[in-house]
C-alpha cells in the first residue's frame, strides 16, 4: 500500500496558470506563480468580481477529534472532487498546515490516500512563505515594543503589563516563558517574555478575519500589545508599527491556488489555531472561492462544537458568510473510542462501545440543527475494519434523529469513492433551507456569551472564574470590548476542558483561568483547562521519519 506522500508523488499536475485559466477563468496576468503548481491570486482581480453571485458554501466539521483519527480534511478534498465528478463546478477552500504539527505529532496536512491537495510536500513545507510573513511581522512588533522601552518609553508602557510576546512556526516547549533583555543596558531592559506557536497569533487570526489589504492594515494598528503605567491600553498604531507590519504581509494576504489529486481547483490560505483563534481559512479565499465556483466546500477545525461554534459565531458574525448545509465527518473507529473503548481495540466489531460512543455524534447533530440552524448531512469516513453490524447500528441510531448518513470511500476510492455524499449534500442543499443563527447576541455580555456556548453547546451547568478573571472580563466590558464575540481555548477531545473525559458529558462546569484581548481580530480569548499556545514535541515526533533520498525527494511526510 503506498503512502499519502508516495500516492501524492505519483500524481499528475496540471500546470497551476492552465488550471486558472481553464478550470476558473483567471487570466494569466492576475496570476502569480510560484513554481509551476502554486500561484497567488490577484486582489485586484478579485475584488473585480464582486458583482458574480456568490456559490453555495459547504462546512466540513466533526465528531470531537480522537486518536483514532476521523479524517475531515480527507473527506472536505473527497467532497470536492466528488461534486466536480458528477458534473458541479465545485473548490476546495482550507487552511495552510503548521510546521509545528507536520513535525510534532500529526504528520502532513493535505488530506490523506486518494483524496489530497498538492503539491504535498510543498503545502506542508514552506508552502509559499506566508506563515513566515506572518511571524516576521509579528515579531517585527514584538522587537520595537523593547526599542521603544529602550529609547525612553515616551508612552509609558509597563513592562509588567506587555501582552505581545513572540512566536515562531515550531513546536518548542523551551522558550513558552523566558527572560528577554539580559546582558547590561545595551540589550535593553530584562523582563519576562516567551513564544507562541505562529498559527497563535493573533496577526493570523487578523489576515484570516480582514477583509481587504486597508482593513488588514487598520486592523493591524488596533492591535493592544499592553498597558501602561495608568493601566491604559498600548496599541500597534501607537508604536507605528502597523505600515511596516502590512507591507511584511502585503503578499501573505493574496489566497494560494493549487490542486487536489484529481487536478480540481484547491484554495488554501491561512491556518489559525482552532483554540486560541477561530480555526479556519481566511474570510478572503472563502469570499474568493464562492465567486469562482457553484459550490464551496471548507472546513473549520477540531469538532463542532470548537471549530464549527467559531466558524459561525466569529468567522460568519464578522464576514457575513452563511453555510448551506453542515456535513459532520465521523469513524466507527472514532465513535468506539468515544465509547470507551481501548485505541488498540478499535480494529475489532464491538457493538456496545459504539453505541455509546455515538452520544458523542448525536451531541453534535443537536447542536447543528438546533443552536446554529444548519442542516446537517453525517458522512461516515469508511475503513476497511468496519462491519455490516456497526454500520448499520449507526444508521439505525442517526434514523431516529431524521438525518441522513452515507457511506464515504474517498480515501480509497477519490471522488469515486464520495459520489454518494455529494449527491445527498445536494439533495439537502435543494431541499432544506438553512437558517443560520448565532449562539449568543451582539448585545449580550462577554459573561453571558461565554455561558451560551458552554451550556447550549458543551451542555455544561455553567462557567466559573476567579475573582482576578472575572474583574478582568468587566474591565473589558467597560472599555468597549463587549461587543466583541467569545472565542473558547479550550481541549479539543472533550465537550468538558478534561481530555479524558469522553462521549458528550454534561453538568460539569467550565472553568475560565485566563482571559486575552485580541483587538485587531475583534475577539476576547477565554481560555479554559490546561491549554497550551506553543505545543511540546512527543517522545518520537514525526520529524524522525521526514527525510531526503538521494533524488531529492522528500519521504516519510506522512
Amino acid at each position: 500500500m503506498q503512502s499519502d506522500i508516495e500516492i501524492a508523488q505519483h500524481a499528475t499536475l496540471r500546470p497551476i496558470v492552465e488550471l486558472a485559466r481553464e478550470r476558473l477563468g483567471i487570466p494569466e496576468d492576475q496570476i502569480e506563480p510560484y513554481g509551476r503548481y502554486k500561484a497567488k491570486i490577484s486582489l485586484a482581480y478579485l475584488g473585480s468580481l464582486a458583482d458574480r453571485p456568490d456559490g453555495k458554501l459547504i462546512l466540513m466539521s466533526g465528531i470531537s477529534p480522537t486518536p483514532a483519527g476521523e479524517g475531515k480534511t480527507t473527506t472536505t478534498v473527497g467532497l470536492v472532487d466528488a461534486l466536480n465528478r458528477i458534473g458541479k463546478d465545485a473548490i476546495v477552500c482550507l487552511r495552510e498546515p503548521s510546521l509545528g504539527p507536520v513535525f510534532g505529532m500529526k504528520g502532513g496536512a493535505a488530506g490523506g490516500g486518494y483524496a489530497q491537495v498538492v503539491p504535498m510536500e510543498d503545502i506542508n513545507l514552506h508552502f509559499t512563505g506566508d506563515f513566515n510573513a506572518i511571524a516576521l511581522a509579528h515579531n517585527l512588533l514584538a522587537a520595537l515594543i523593547d526599542n521603544y522601552i529602550h529609547h525612553g518609553n515616551e508612552l509609558r508602557i509597563d513592562l509588567r503589563r506587555i501582552t505581545w510576546g513572540r512566536v515562531m512556526d515550531m513546536n518548542d516547549r523551551a522558550l513558552r516563558d523566558i527572560t528577554v533583555g539580559l546582558g547590561g543596558p545595551a540589550n535593553g531592559f530584562p523582563r519576562q517574555d516567551g513564544f507562541d506557536i505562529v498559527v497563535a497569533s493573533e496577526v493570523m487570526a487578523i489576515l484570516c478575519l480582514a477583509k481587504d489589504l486597508p482593513d488588514l492594515k487598520a486592523r493591524l494598528g488596533r492591535i493592544v500589545i499592553g498597558l501602561s503605567r495608568d493601566l491604559k491600553p498600548i496599541t500597534a498604531a501607537q508604536m507605528q508599527a502597523h505600515g511596516a507590519m502590512t507591507a511584511l504581509l502585503r503578499d501573505a494576504i493574496k489566497p494560494n491556488l493549487v490542486q487536489t489529486l484529481e487536478n480540481n481547483p484547491a484554495i488554501i490560505h491561512g491556518g489559525p489555531f482552532a483554540n486560541i483563534a477561530h480555526g479556519c481559512n481566511s474570510v478572503i479565499a472563502t469570499r474568493a472561492a464562492l465567486k469562482l465556483a457553484d459550490y464551496v466546500v471548507t472546513e473549520a477545525g477540531f469538532g463542532a462544537d470548537l471549530g464549527a461554534e467559531k466558524f459561525i459565531d466569529i468567522k460568519c458574525r464578522q464576514s457575513g458568510l452563511k453555510p448551506d448545509v453542515l456535513v459532520l465527518v465521523a469513524t466507527v473507529r472514532a465513535l468506539k473510542f468515544h465509547g470507551g473503548a481501548e485505541l488498540k481495540a478499535l480494529s475489532s466489531e464491538d457493538l456496545p462501545r459504539l453505541e455509546a460512543g455515538i452520544a458523542n455524534l448525536e451531541r453534535h447533530v443537536n447542536n447543528v440543527r438546533n443552536h446554529y440552524g444548519l442542516p446537517c448531512v453525517v458522512a461516515l469516513n469508511h475503513f476497511a475494519h468496519d462491519t455490516e453490524a456497526e454500520v448499520a447500528l449507526l444508521k439505525r441510531k442517526l434514523a431516529h434523529h431524521a438525518v441522513p448518513l452515507v457511506v464515504s470511500r474517498h480515501w480509497a476510492e477519490g471522488g469515486r469513492g464520495a459520489e454518494a455524499l455529494a449527491r445527498e449534500v445536494l439533495r439537502v442543499i435543494e431541499t432544506t433551507p438553512a437558517d443560520m443563527h448565532f449562539v449568543y447576541e451582539d448585545g449580550d455580555t462577554l459573561w453571558q456569551k461565554a455561558e451560551a456556548v458552554a451550556t447550549k453547546i458543551y451542555g455544561a451547568s455553567g462557567i466559573s472564574a476567579d475573582t482576578k478573571v472575572r474583574a478582568q472580563l468587566q474591565g473589558l466590558q467597560d472599555q468597549g470590548y463587549g461587543r466583541y464575540p467569545v472565542c473558547i481555548a479550550k481541549t479539543q477531545y472533550s465537550f468538558s476542558t478534561d481530555p479524558q473525559v469522553r462521549g458528550a458529558p454534561s453538568g460539569h462546569v467550565l472553568n475560565i483561568r485566563e482571559v486575552r484581548l485580541a483587538a485587531g481580530a475583534e475577539f476576547v480569548v477565554l481560555m479554559c483547562g490546561d491549554i497550551l499556545t506553543m505545543p511540546g514535541l512527543p517522545r518520537v515526533p514525526s520529524s524522525a521519519a521526514i527525510d531526503v533520498d538521494d533524488q531529492g525527494r522528500i519521504v516519510g511526510l506522512f
